[in-house]
């Protein structure tokens, strides 16, 4: 059984929304190049992919402040500095995106909803102005009707206002809609939608296991929503709640701790 299939059964969802970065495209790469060519034209030390990981999810802006603090807590840094460390970000992160590559599975799992008319729209806290050209670059852009960024509207997630902007656009109810992301950010703003929400385990989520959010869903590859691709030995689900409509978390157990329970079980048929 398709993730699609045990939250929407019987029908597809009409709209399916997605975030970008840290659930169709690994952009850390650039991005933290970006920031330390931002740093180092401000002389100071560079901050490193692995802090830059951790950092974004926000918008540029946000990711910005925190490169400039060092650390999460960006509310010492003033305005002033902040606009400065943006516009030299900006031009660093506009010349080029050669480092960001698109996650396994994104293409095929496109290619499919696009197939089966379901509407498909993109998210993100990302300026505009960098999420056009890098969808075409990595060949994505084609799939979505609508595209918001993170200064479309005054609002950003986890502010529901645009997951809200596009389910009116597409005239879609909230019970019909699915938001996939892959931080805090995308799980609250699709709670406060009422939009069901499935993340990805291995995007970004500032260091913290994506879980713990409960979003109605954790899967390891978009290839998971599609019939035939999801595979039972990498992971089981629990589900807590009667039906789709009122779980409260679905979390997915790995491959490691379901041979776990093989073996406990076959050592009990064992012993009996």
């Amino acid at each position: 059984m398709s993730a699609l299939e045990r939250l929407f059964p019987g029908n597809l969802p009409r709209l399916v929304m997605f975030d970008l970065d840290g659930t169709l495209v690994d952009s850390v790469p650039d991005l933290a190049a970006a920031v330390d060519t931002m740093l180092a034209q401000m002389g100071r030390e560079p901050a490193g992919i692995e802090a830059v990981r951790e950092w974004i999810g926000n918008g540029a802006r946000v990711l910005v402040r925190r490169a400039l603090a060092g650390s999460f807590d960006h509310a010492h840094i003033d305005e002033a500095q902040t606009e400065h460390a943006l516009e030299l970000f900006s031009a660093a992160y506009a010349a080029h995106h050669a480092l960001t590559q698109v996650y396994p599975g994104v293409h095929e799992t496109l290619k499919w909803l696009h197939k089966k008319r379901v509407k498909m729209a993109l998210i993100t806290n990302k300026p505009e102005r960098f999420v056009a050209p890098l969808l075409d670059q990595m060949g994505l852009g084609r799939y979505f009707k609508w595209i918001i960024g993170g200064d479309t509207l005054p609002q950003q997630k986890p502010d529901p206002a645009a997951l809200l902007f596009v389910m009116k656009m597409a005239k879609v109810k909230a019970q019909h809609a699915l938001f996939i992301g892959d931080s805090r950010s995308d799980v609250q703003a699709a709670k406060a939608a009422g939009v069901t929400c499935i993340a990805l385990s291995y995007g970004y989520n500032h260091g913290r296991p994506i879980a713990e959010e409960s979003p109605a869903l954790v899967i390891d590859d978009l290839r998971a929503l599609m019939p035939g691709c999801f595979d039972p030995a990498t992971g089981i689900t629990l589900a807590h709640g009667n039906s789709p409509a009122h779980r409260d978390s679905i979390v997915v157990v790995t491959r490691k701790l379901w041979m776990k329970v093989i073996k406990a079980l076959a050592r009990w048929r064992w012993r009996a």
